[in-house]
């Protein structure tokens, strides 16, 4: 027995099998009778076991090994169907799960809204989220473990940048806000001066954000002590709330609405306002639309936020 059928001798079976009779499969393929017959006979000799039993004027009967071939070939036909689907929606750029890494605090504020406006426009792939920081998921990017980053970069010259193997989106910036516990009865804003001899709070001292608050403090000729150090912005904001600290804060942790909790600082004439970018990473080639829409939609919703 041949180890594959020819795919041609079990398309003519199936339709034997569907019309019982050699005739109406033949008027089906555009055969004649006789090439309907000669295939079922070799595709008999390929399986070595009679499949078909013919009688002079009687309708066609299936052997048990006919049955079960027919159930076998059926399933095969299936399966190849699915397959070129799936291929023809590949060669398409449509995919059946796309995973996106993104990074915690933006897996809170930023995404929901995003993945609510897309599934109320259009069902399309699964969206398998990763909650991952920057660092960490560029080189699943690379890797293909992940197909789209959502990012921040808090310095220009910082990573990710555009290379061979990777594309960068830049789809806004967010403001960093200066801000420190909020005091009841406190009569008016607070200034920068008044900030600096409190303690401060920042990410370790290579990370990208302490390194951004010491140019920036560098420029205005201040020297904030950093006493207070962690990588989870949530804790941040957490001390400064209870009065522990100052620190620098994406507005989108802030809210929309004024955190009754911190308050932000004034400051001085001249000061650059502070941001960090916030980036689609994906590597290079033809993209499936649905990332296409999603970096859209990100990028409208950092530019709101």
């Amino acid at each position: 027995m041949k180890s594959q059928p020819d795919l041609k001798l079990l398309a003519t079976f199936l339709a034997v099998v569907r019309h019982g009779s050699m005739a109406e499969a033949a008027a089906e393929l555009g055969y004649v009778p006789s090439a309907v017959s000669q295939h079922i006979a070799a595709l008999e000799r390929d399986m070595g076991v009679e499949l078909i039993v013919r009688r002079p004027g009687s309708r066609l009967i299936l052997t048990a090994a006919g049955r079960s071939l027919a159930q076998a070939t059926e399933t095969l036909f299936d399966a190849t169907a699915r397959f070129q689907d799936t291929a023809h929606g590949i060669a398409h750029r449509e995919i059946a799960e796309l995973r996106v890494g993104i990074y915690p605090s933006a897996m809170t504020y930023l995404l929901p809204q995003v993945l609510s406006t897309l599934r109320a426009r259009r069902p399309g792939p699964r969206i398998r989220l990763v909650v991952v920081e920057t660092d960490e998921g560029v080189p699943r990017v690379r890797s293909g473990d992940i197909d789209l980053l959502v990012a921040y970069r808090y310095l220009p010259e910082d990573p990710p940048v555009p290379s061979e193997a990777l594309t960068i989106t830049v789809l806004g910036r967010e403001p960093l806000v200066l801000v420190t516990g909020a005091e009841p009865g406190r009569p008016r804003p607070v200034e920068l001066a008044e900030c600096l001899e409190r303690e401060w709070v920042s990410g370790y001292a290579h990370n990208p954000d302490r390194r951004l608050l010491l140019r920036w403090a560098g420029e205005l000729g201040i020297a904030p002590q950093v006493t207070l150090e962690t990588e989870d912005l949530h804790s941040m904001l957490a001390m400064i709330r209870a009065g522990l600290a100052v620190g620098l804060i994406p507005a989108t942790l802030l809210g929309a609405v004024h955190d009754a909790g911190v308050e932000r600082v004034v400051l001085p004439p001249g000061a650059a306002p502070l941001h960090r970018e916030i980036l689609a990473v994906s590597r290079p080639g033809a993209r499936p639309p649905i990332v296409d829409e999603l970096v859209t939609l990100l990028a409208d919703a950092v530019e709101g936020a």
